[in-house]
């Protein structure tokens, strides 16, 4: 028998196939995988590294202070604070005291306890999680846990800067207010750095500027470890302590120099807030609006409007009630600015823009004279329309029928016109459109005409969207469909006392100066104003003007009364004497005046809702505010000690 070797007996077939694929494989994989490494290392590299270092380290947000408002003399509008709140870290504190410092800290401050224990368990893992436990303390809740600091491990003040308004109500519609940013206002603006829980202003000024008011937020680089989020504390003074802990107690690492904030720009106004001030107490409780206008730059010295609020009242703790009141919509709501964001019939100031047009187009001439018997009968149709004084005004040519307010003098110039060219000089003096001020929600008015009817009109029959002779009386005395601003009618004013150009008015000192080509002659002008005077002259030997409680001695003023129809005059005849008529039905009380021979030269409109009478009502007023500004208005060094006194 042959004998097979030790060594064959243990060989099968396959054997090396085998171990040249093994090999293979393992070739390849070591080969891939090699590969692989250079890719991470080599290529994507740098990618990698900078995702690292983005995972060690944590940018902080340092928040920048809002840009302070001034008005023109200097006088300090609003600025920032330092709020302060008190935090809990309970990592900081033994664990056997936690439940009895939130005790000390529901007695001391007032808050919920049992809240407070609840909020540190559910972050039990994350101890040095700061709890707030109270927002924008006053001084005698940090005096308590100042006092009692040795009992309270853990509990530290931080602050933050906190919007604060100097003057209260006065102004505070055009200043505006502060909000928490919604999630519509977050998704449109997160490309600017904003971040949910940010203040955003949301009226007024705060929120036309709020871009420039806004600053540049500065930042820290921190180190960050694997769970847990940067927690950093401030000073008094709102600085940020560079030695902080995360959530979980490691010791934060500064990585570089902080970039500091940078805080937002100083808006100076146009505004006197002593003139301000001044036509709010005018106003009082009644509601209504004053507007005054440099006529020749368009700078907003006042605008006036009650009621108002104060918008300290969105940035203040306790205040929850009165807030909500605001933000309720009440009647007459006094969030609503009436100089610039309620529309009404403008009645007889509206003659003055009718004069001017009919001079203009040569219509009428200084000479020409209209009988006024009481009434107007229409020719088509036989419809009357009567004057506001029964008995007539007589034969009166321009001059007298501004003076005197003649409906019956303006019912035929707006037939002569026609309502193609009261459109026509309407639109050019700044009816029928938004103005430009610099401030949010300006409503347009409504300067009706051919199109305009057609159009509010489309789905009715062709004779209501029609255009009739009637619609154009009614509008030759601002009544009808016609619906104004008090700033509008301030800024035609302007127009006639300015030497002929529309200016926009806005309140930002810096804004460029804008205005229209002329839009009336120096002739015109001449008449018109000549009738404005007269309106205002206190006489003998002539009658006194429907406007003569504006009249002040040496002065140049001239001005215009109105009195706009919200009910019928069928209405008003059920009561035997004005003071009868529910005050919700009475006329609202214009006056327009300028002075023309001061610097600067005024242009100012006077609204009183429901006040009867503009001769009574409005003009009265005007003198008052001629007066103080001329006359008695304070030096800019002592504007700011007599407004002190009323904070």
């Amino acid at each position: 028998m042959t004998r097979i070797p030790r060594e064959e007996s243990y060989r099968y077939s396959g054997l090396e196939t085998r171990v040249v694929w093994f090999s293979g494989a393992v070739t390849l994989a070591i080969a891939l995988l090699m590969l692989q490494l250079w890719r991470l290392q080599v290529l994507q590299g740098a990618e990698y590294a900078r995702v690292s270092e983005n995972n060690r380290i944590s940018q902080k947000r340092l928040q920048a202070d809002r840009g302070m408002i001034l008005d023109r003399n200097g006088n300090l509008l609003a600025d920032n604070r330092a709020s302060s709140d008190i935090v809990f870290i309970p990592g900081e504190c033994p664990e056997p005291q936690r439940e009895k410092v939130c005790q000390l800290l529901g007695s001391l401050l007032n808050v919920s306890t049992e809240s407070l224990i609840n909020r540190m368990h559910a972050l039990r893992g994350q101890p040095f999680t700061q709890i707030t436990v109270k927002s924008d303390i006053a001084k005698a809740d940090r005096v308590r846990v100042e006092e009692l600091g040795a009992q309270l491990p853990g509990v530290m003040i931080v602050a933050h800067p906190q919007r604060r308004y100097h003057y209260g109500e006065t102004a505070g519609q055009i200043l505006g207010y502060l909000g928490e940013i919604n999630r519509a206002e977050l998704e449109s603006r997160q490309s600017e750095g904003y971040y949910p829980g940010d203040w955003i202003g949301k009226d007024g000024l705060e929120r036309y500027y709020e871009s420039e008011l806004r600053g540049q937020d500065g930042f820290m680089l921190v180190t960050r470890y694997a769970a847990g989020q940067p927690q950093l504390l401030t000073d008094k003074l709102g600085r940020p302590y560079i030695a902080a802990r995360d959530t979980l107690g490691h010791l934060l690492n500064l990585e570089a120099p902080p970039v500091p904030p940078q805080p937002g720009k100083t808006l100076h106004l146009t505004l006197d807030i002593a003139l301000q001030r001044y036509c709010e107490e005018l106003l009082g409780s009644r509601s209504g609006a004053i507007v005054v206008l440099d006529a020749d730059t368009g700078e907003v010295l006042a605008m006036a409007s009650r009621p108002g609020y104060d918008p300290a009242v969105f940035v203040t703790r306790g205040r929850n009630e009165e807030r909500m009141a605001l933000l309720s919509g009440q009647r007459p709501n006094p969030m609503t600015h009436r100089a610039f964001r309620e529309i009404y019939p403008p009645g007889s100031v509206f003659k003055v823009l009718m004069a001017a047009a009919a001079l203009e187009t040569g219509v009428i001439t200084e000479r020409t004279s209209f009988f006024c018997p009481g009434r107007f009968t229409l020719k088509q149709g036989g419809r009357a329309w009567r004057c506001w004084k029964r008995s007539g005004h007589g034969a009166t040519n321009v001059i007298d029928a501004l003076a005197y307010s003649c409906d019956v003098f303006f019912y035929n110039v707006g037939l002569q016109l026609d309502i193609d060219q009261i459109s026509k000089y309407g639109h050019l003096a700044g009816y029928g459109a938004r103005t430009g001020i610099d401030l949010p929600g300006e409503a347009e008015g409504v300067l009706p005409d051919r199109e305009w009817k057609a159009r509010v009109n489309a789905g009715l029959a062709p004779s209501e969207r029609r255009w009739y002779p009637g619609d154009t009386i009614n509008l030759s005395i601002g009544q009808g469909s016609m619906a104004t601003t008090p700033l509008q009618n301030a800024v035609m004013m302007a127009c006639m006392i300015n030497g002929g150009y529309r200016i926009r008015p806005h309140l930002w000192r810096d804004a460029p100066q804008e205005k229209s080509e002329k839009i009336f002659s120096d002739a015109t002008l001449r008449v018109v104003i000549e009738g404005l005077k007269k309106c205002v002259e206190d006489g003998p030997p002539a009658p006194s003007g429907t406007g003569y409680a504006a009249y002040i001695p040496g002065m140049t003023v001239v001005g215009k009364t109105g009195s706009a129809q919200i009910m019928g005059l069928e209405h008003h005849e059920q009561y035997k004497s004005e003071e009868d008529i529910p005050e919700h039905m009475r006329d609202h009380a214009w006056f327009v005046a300028g002075v023309i021979d001061r610097a600067p030269r005024l242009a100012i409109c006077i609204l009183v809702e429901y006040g009867h009478h503009g001769s009574s009502a409005a003009a009265p007023l005007a003198k008052n505010i001629i007066d103080f500004f001329y006359n008695h208005r304070a030096e800019p060094s002592e504007t700011a000690d007599l407004l002190a006194e009323g904070d």
